[in-house]
């Protein structure tokens, strides 16, 4: 299987995850709340559960892949450790500004998904000098035992960048996603990497055997222990699918990881249009990232503006941990349609962008966009 084959699939399936991730993007513009029991709400933000999951994941993979292609494990270290760095600098500057358009960054910090992944990355510089086995063997036990880390006094702030054992915003920062398990998860797409250098029929079979194991592992835990908890009177499709995210539970893991790996090889195979427009994204995560918060907030202002006549920009002012007022939320129908107009542009840009990178190898520093 050639390498171009390989990466597209990461490229599609990361493109899929990455616009579903706008969708609750728009959603926090838009006020509406992050789930609830009505049906339609509850699922457009469990849809976007799978976003932080495949993102960190397919990194861990193309890290892994990246490092074939480099052939040199010392270079791949190094990428890891400068793109990371990059990456935290980046969330703690431009990415600030851009989801809050509040430039006094003293008021707000925010450790989102891209200072999670830029320390993951910063981490895996070194874990990738360990044995393949140890690292994705090591990330799975991560995975289904990282409730002991909370067993951490919280005495010691700098433990909340690791694992949140307090409310406290640790340096003033406050940390949407935790190291923990979240390298784990990196690492264990590292592992997945090898595996999809296999040749094309076992690789296959065992893309489909992990996710179909994955998904019935969560369907009989998941089902077990929501039969259990019926606290709170909610329905079971509620507590069934509504696991817990920050930080992520084994289930949550389960659920989200199991499908994508799934689709893996299905997407192998996936032509047309629909497949292209994916992977055009996918091509370009970071650059799409960036993009998107900005497009994102500024529809968001004018969408407010032809609504009530008014901005409403103050209310965003500590975005993502952000609402509007009850009366001044969207409703569901705008939200998507304000989805679909940004995707379409993101698109043709992301499309232009992809193109100008493809075209243009000499530029290095382009790898850290």
């Amino acid at each position: 299987m050639s390498a171009l084959t390989r990466i597209r699939s990461i490229d599609l399936l990361r493109g899929v995850v990455m616009v579903l991730m706008a969708i609750d993007h728009v959603r926090v513009y838009s006020g509406i709340p992050a789930g609830g029991p009505d049906p339609a709400v509850f699922f457009t933000r469990w849809i976007t559960h799978f976003c932080v999951s495949g993102f960190v994941f397919f990194a861990g993979a193309s890290a892994f892949l990246y490092g074939q292609k480099l052939g040199d494990r010392a270079a791949l270290s190094r990428y890891l450790l400068s793109r990371g760095l990059w990456l935290v600098v980046l969330e703690l500057t431009i990415l600030r500004i851009f989801w809050a358009f509040n430039f006094h960054l003293t008021d707000f910090m925010l450790g989102g998904v891209i200072w999670m992944l830029g320390w993951c990355m910063v981490l895996m510089a070194g874990v990738i000098w360990l044995p393949l086995r140890a690292i994705w063997v090591s990330g799975l036990v991560m995975m289904a035992v990282h409730p002991v880390f909370g067993l951490v006094p919280a005495g010691w702030t700098g433990w909340n960048f690791l694992y949140p054992v307090s409310e406290e915003a640790p340096l003033g920062i406050n940390v949407l996603y935790v190291l923990v398990p979240w390298i784990g998860v990196m690492m264990a797409g590292y592992g997945f990497g090898a595996l999809l250098r296999m040749e094309p029929e076992r690789r296959d079979r065992l893309c489909w055997w992990i996710g179909v194991s994955a998904i019935g592992l969560f369907l009989v835990i998941g089902t077990l222990v929501a039969s259990l908890h019926r606290d709170g009177g909610q329905p079971f499709f509620v507590r069934l699918l509504g696991q817990a995210k920050y930080p992520p539970s084994a289930l949550y893991l389960l659920m989200t990881l199991g499908p994508l790996i799934l689709l893996t090889s299905y997407a192998e195979r996936a032509r047309g249009w629909l497949a292209d427009v994916f992977s055009v994204f996918g091509r370009v995560p970071l650059f799409y990232y960036i993009l998107h918060i900005l497009v994102i907030h500024s529809a968001a202002l004018l969408v407010n503006w032809i609504r009530v006549g008014d901005s409403l920009q103050g209310h965003y002012r500590t975005a993502p941990f952000c609402g509007l007022p009850a009366g001044l939320r969207w409703h569901l129908p705008l939200l998507y349609g304000v989805f679909f107009v940004v995707e379409v542009l993101l698109y043709f840009t992301c499309r232009w962008y992809g193109r100008y990178k493809a075209g243009h190898p000499e530029k290095g520093w382009l790898r850290y966009l």
